[in-house]
């Protein structure tokens, strides 16, 4: 009798796991289809409004790439998992830098010629340096950082948009944007397809947080852990297919934009809409491991495409740089959730 009740035991705890691992699966499906069409709709409708290619890729597009990310952590913090939330967003944003870029270079190396793309490096610098300072100085994920960083980044979005319209001046993106964007779309289409990956892109979201905090639950190890590996490399998905996808065509500046765009609401929106939801304080290792490792390769992003003496590149070689920093924090992490 004993042995029965341990097998039925092992044999439910196996299938609940199973259920768990295909919500993350199809959850990650989802995701990454209704985001593809949330802004397929999205940037026609606008573009049906009259509103510029440029502008809808600079705004729309951008946010359109991290809805994801900010549902993501939107139901991670109202169900009480804020390290899933902050684990999320950093790890998004190591990973759109890394994997991402890393693996775009490595078979399409990548040259940047847009001046916008050139103004919006500081602009993610900024964005890093503030979600940075508000989190330092208490240690703690609060309402009034929240508004600072969602505020913070409706002043940068503006002024960026402001600034581009002002000075536009043919840049290379406008012409990238004006191949991509959808210029005949009817608009009830365009706004079925908005509608329709909005409802998918909620569902899906629920659907994975749900899976994943039940795989840390029942593997022993932190949400946080799970946020900066698992859900962040999942949720960064559509960059992939996106950087890969632009490279290919050689719409270079919008392989790179879709990444600094994405890392610009994911510190400030992503990290600040937990804030908002369910204050907290940080999980162990995001001040002494992720934030620095954010930073760091931040600046490295710069420095290695921004084309301080001439037109910026990222080589073949610097992906390969890249692709092993992600290998070996990703093996940093394993060390860390399994005690090693």
């Amino acid at each position: 009798m004993y042995h029965c009740a341990q097998t039925f035991f092992k044999l439910k705890n196996i299938v609940t796991i199973l259920i768990d691992i295909i919500a993350i699966l199809a959850g990650f499906g989802l995701l990454i289809w209704s985001a593809d069409h949330f802004v397929t709709g999205a940037s026609a409708t606008a573009r049906n409004l009259g509103i510029s290619p440029l502008i809808i890729g600079l705004t729309i597009v951008g946010f359109g790439t991290s809805a994801p990310e900010m549902l993501v952590s939107a139901f991670a913090a109202a169900e009480g998992n804020p390290g899933l939330s902050v684990g999320n967003a950093l790890g998004s944003n190591i990973t759109n830098i890394t994997l991402i870029l890393g693996t775009t270079a490595i078979f399409y190396p990548l040259s940047i010629h847009s001046g916008i793309l050139k103004r919006e490096y500081p602009l993610l610098i900024i964005a890093s340096l503030i979600a940075s300072l508000l989190l330092y100085l208490d240690n703690h994920l609060g309402w009034i950082d929240g508004l600072i960083m969602l505020g913070s980044l409706f002043l940068i979005m503006f002024w960026m948009v402001h600034h581009t319209i002002k000075n536009r001046n043919s840049d290379p993106l406008e012409v990238e944007f004006e191949h991509e964007i959808p210029a005949h779309m009817p608009m009830s289409k365009a706004l079925g397809l908005l509608a329709m990956g909005l409802l998918v892109l909620l569902i899906s979201s629920k659907m994975l947080v749900w899976g994943a905090t039940n795989v840390a639950t029942f593997l022993g190890i932190s949400d946080l852990i799970i946020g900066l590996t698992i859900v962040a490399i999942g949720t960064s998905l559509p960059e992939l297919a996106a950087s890969i996808i632009s490279a290919k065509k050689n719409e270079h500046d919008i392989a790179i934009g879709n990444v600094i765009g994405s890392n610009m609401f994911n510190m400030l929106g992503v990290m600040g809409l937990p804030g908002l939801i369910a204050p907290a304080a940080l999980p162990d290792g995001v001040l002494s491991r992720d934030l620095p490792m954010v930073l760091i390769l931040t600046l490295l992003l710069y420095f290695m495409s921004s084309g301080l003496k001439g037109e910026g590149k990222i080589t073949r070689f610097g992906g390969y740089i890249l692709l092993a920093i992600f290998v070996a924090y990703e093996t940093l992490l394993y060390f860390s959730a399994t005690g090693g």
